[in-house]
């Protein structure tokens, strides 16, 4: 059968508009023969969202984002994309706009709700919600620490300008002078470390002996404090504190007037009467000595013994008034 040319020249033609057509939904992410959901959310701002962007849930690719149009002249903008109807979710699910990556893009993933309420069908105007990038958090705890460093800025400003009043020119020349001293101190104290260092270095023969001779003081004491230990020290000292011991005892009974010695110290009347048989016999021997007569009256001869009288000032005398 002989096909005639305007029969081709329709076949191309038709061709041609399907072509067209398939091609015009391809290059808006779109398929003809595509039966998916379709649903809208509503942004303030897609930061640079493009149509034919992936749709995702739970990091999972599920449709793709269709159009991209202002809603009215608030400015507000109308994001148009398809879910693959083998997806169910809640109508209270969220549309979250969030970043693809580190250098930029943006994409849509759904956050399903499944609370009970309908599930959300075509057509439907879904939650829309953003999530902060990494350049907002960025931007956000950046901006308290640029207002710290700008305020640490201005009391530095602050503190300089304060200084440069206080340092006047005679303070200026009084600091300068003062460090010139300090180099000076601290180059005399590296002189003096430096014949320190001498020093040592030219008697360090005699260091190392007196440090010997130290340690064979330390080891002799070592050998007195053995020879000390084997020679029953310990021994003569508990003896010693034994002693010691007994003789506070016998100093408290002395003091409680125990004993002859304890009654010799705390008898007030034996001191008493020892004292009056000492002054009789102090005043016995010097009535003797003054008046022997009254006690050697020697005859030789048969001669009769002449009484003897007590003189006036006799001491005698005086103890028997």
């Amino acid at each position: 059968m002989k096909i005639s040319r305007e029969i081709k020249t329709g076949i191309i033609v038709v061709g041609g508009i399907l072509l067209f057509i398939m091609g015009f939904s391809y290059l808006k992410s779109t398929s003809i023969f595509d039966n998916s959901k379709v649903f809208y959310v509503v942004y303030d701002n897609v930061g640079g969202l493009q149509p034919g962007t992936p749709v995702s849930i739970n990091g999972y690719t599920v449709g793709n984002v269709n159009n991209i149009k202002f809603k009215d002249n608030s400015g507000k903008l109308l994001v148009t994309f398809s879910v693959n109807n083998e997806f169910e979710f809640s109508n209270q699910s969220k549309a979250e706009l969030y970043d693809t990556g580190i250098i930029g893009g943006k994409g849509i993933q759904i956050i399903p709700m499944f609370d009970g309420s309908p599930m959300a069908k075509s057509g439907d105007t879904l939650i829309s919600s953003v999530k902060p990038g990494l350049t907002d958090l960025v931007q956000k705890n950046l901006a308290p620490l640029q207002s710290k460093i700008e305020g640490a800025v201005t009391n530095a400003d602050s503190l300089m300008i304060n200084v440069n009043q206080i340092l006047d020119t005679k303070t200026k020349r009084d600091l300068r002078e003062s460090i010139s001293g300090l180099n000076v101190l601290v180059k005399s104290f590296q002189g003096s470390a430096n014949n320190l260092n001498a020093l040592l270095a030219d008697n360090k023969g005699e260091l190392d002996t007196a440090v010997q001779n130290i340690a064979n003081i330390t080891s002799n004491f070592s050998k007195l404090s053995d020879s000390i230990s084997q020679a029953g020290l310990v021994d003569t000292m508990k003896n010693l504190e034994s002693t010691i011991a007994s003789l506070d005892a016998m100093l408290a009974k002395i003091e409680q007037g125990n004993g002859t010695m304890g009654k010799l110290m705390t008898d007030d009347e034996l001191y008493t009467n020892l004292s009056n048989s000492t002054r009789e016999l102090d005043l016995l021997l010097q009535d003797f000595r003054l008046n022997p007569k009254r006690y050697l009256n020697v005859s030789v001869f048969g001669k009769k013994q002449i009484d003897y009288e007590v003189p006036e000032n006799d001491p005698a005398k005086t103890i028997q008034d």
